[in-house]
């Protein structure tokens, strides 16, 4: 069951039932559109200075002040609270721009400090074919993004994957030798007209590996864009709920899920390696 509305995720998450979703998946946009403090607009928003700018969207802007962007964020974050189950994991990718540097970690640190949240893992995706987003001389090519994973504060939060545990010789501290908070994922596989920040159905799957307990799982993404999370539930055979403002994205993201129309395969069993333990 795929189900993609053409809605605010706010308006969606009210009449998502309590407790229903396992794992919320998504990359919301990053308030990184900003130049010398005067906003671009869907207009003029281009690659300029050295920098290059993928945060364009038809419907948004992305030019919130930075309190703004943080009292939606925590907002954001209180519906999660009502409609993901017990022990259930937000992952949530989100990175920095060069021209606010800050609006990022005050957006994280609202949640862990005015929601229920806490940061369980912090995830570093390696973009394995990233397009460089800095010329500038002054800054090394970033080729990263964080995932953060938020789960409530007091509950367990849970994997899914072949763990093997090794000890240390020398301390006796215990790891699990096969999992390790580095992913490295393509890049945005999917050109979109209405979306120039597209996300990665290659992380998503890999994400689901880890997050996604149980072969009953239900997913959902509050920012749907051009349906990347969708496609990664449709091939591994999740349902997944999807809310996006934008009617075009949301068109889009129907199309591509039915040119997609690949039923779950062994991609899942093959990445896991094995049983679950």
């Amino acid at each position: 069951m795929i189900d993609i509305r053409n809605e605010s995720c706010l308006d969606t998450m009210q009449k998502l039932s309590p407790k229903s979703i396992d794992v919320v998946l998504t990359s919301p946009f990053y308030n990184t559109n900003k130049k010398a403090g005067k906003a671009r607009t869907l207009e003029n928003t281009s690659v300029a200075d050295g920098q290059y700018d993928y945060v364009r969207y038809d419907t948004h802007v992305d030019n919130m002040t930075d309190k703004e962007y943080c009292d939606f964020t925590v907002e954001l974050f209180k519906g999660f609270d009502r409609v993901l189950s017990s022990n259930g994991s937000v992952l949530y990718n989100i990175c920095y721009g060069a021209e606010n540097t800050a609006g990022m970690f005050q957006a994280v640190t609202a949640v862990v400090t005015q929601t229920d949240f806490t940061i369980a893992d912090v995830i570093v995706w390696k973009k394995s074919n990233a397009l460089p987003n800095s010329c500038s001389p002054n800054r090394l090519t970033r080729i990263w993004e964080f995932v953060f994973v938020f789960c409530r504060k007091g509950e367990l939060k849970t994997f899914r994957c072949n763990k093997r545990v090794t000890s240390l010789r020398k301390t006796g501290q215990k790891a699990y030798e096969n999992i390790s908070n580095f992913i490295e994922a393509k890049n945005n596989d999917e050109t979109c007209p209405f979306n120039k920040a597209t996300f990665s159905t290659d992380l998503c799957k890999k994400l689901l590996a880890l997050y996604a307990v149980g072969d009953t799982v239900t997913v959902y993404d509050p920012f749907m864009g051009s349906g990347t999370t969708a496609v990664a539930c449709q091939e591994l055979g999740y349902d997944c709920y999807g809310s996006e403002i934008s009617e075009n994205q949301v068109k889009w993201a129907t199309e591509r899920l039915a040119r997609n129309g690949k039923s779950r395969s062994k991609w899942l069993d093959e990445l896991l390696g094995g049983d679950e333990e």
